[in-house]
């Protein structure tokens, strides 16, 4: 698989499917998992739906204890078609340069969700938010049936 830790691509435009806006709060991982599911069911994926929602968890636990920002703040997690792929966007008021691809130690009880992401999705990448702080995302590439 190749993976790719940008922030540029081209192809088809991204249909919009759904997206939330959720309070920086424990809760709303769930909250989160649940809507995905409910917004993509109509869509029938075809990848794994459960990969996904590991994968949705992670990052909005990651944007939860992250995000920074000196007044009240939210997360926000958005997902797309593009073509046959799904892209899941999850934004926080963190700063970019902080996501990073660790190697934790055995002993160590955290650090291991972006290699989790690392090792799910089709590709995944870090950088700034259009809405001002991180974006963190992942694509599934045949997640969709053709035409």
């Amino acid at each position: 698989m190749t993976r790719t830790y940008g922030t540029s691509h081209d192809g088809p435009a991204p249909e919009p499917l759904g997206g939330m806006t959720l309070c920086p709060v424990p809760e709303s991982v769930g909250h989160a998992r649940r809507w995905f599911r409910k917004f993509t069911a109509p869509h029938q994926l075809t990848c794994s739906v459960d990969d996904c929602l590991l994968m949705v968890s992670e990052l909005v636990t990651n944007a939860i204890l992250y995000g920074k920002a000196d007044e009240p703040w939210h997360v926000r997690i958005h997902w797309y078609r593009v073509g046959q792929a799904l892209r899941v966007e999850v934004h926080n008021p963190g700063c970019p340069a902080h996501v990073r691809l660790r190697a934790p130690e055995a002993t160590e009880a955290h650090g291991r969700g972006l290699l989790l992401i690392d090792g799910l999705a089709d590709e995944w990448w870090a950088g700034p938010s259009r809405h001002g702080g991180t974006l963190v995302a992942f694509v599934m590439h045949r997640a969709f049936k053709p035409g």
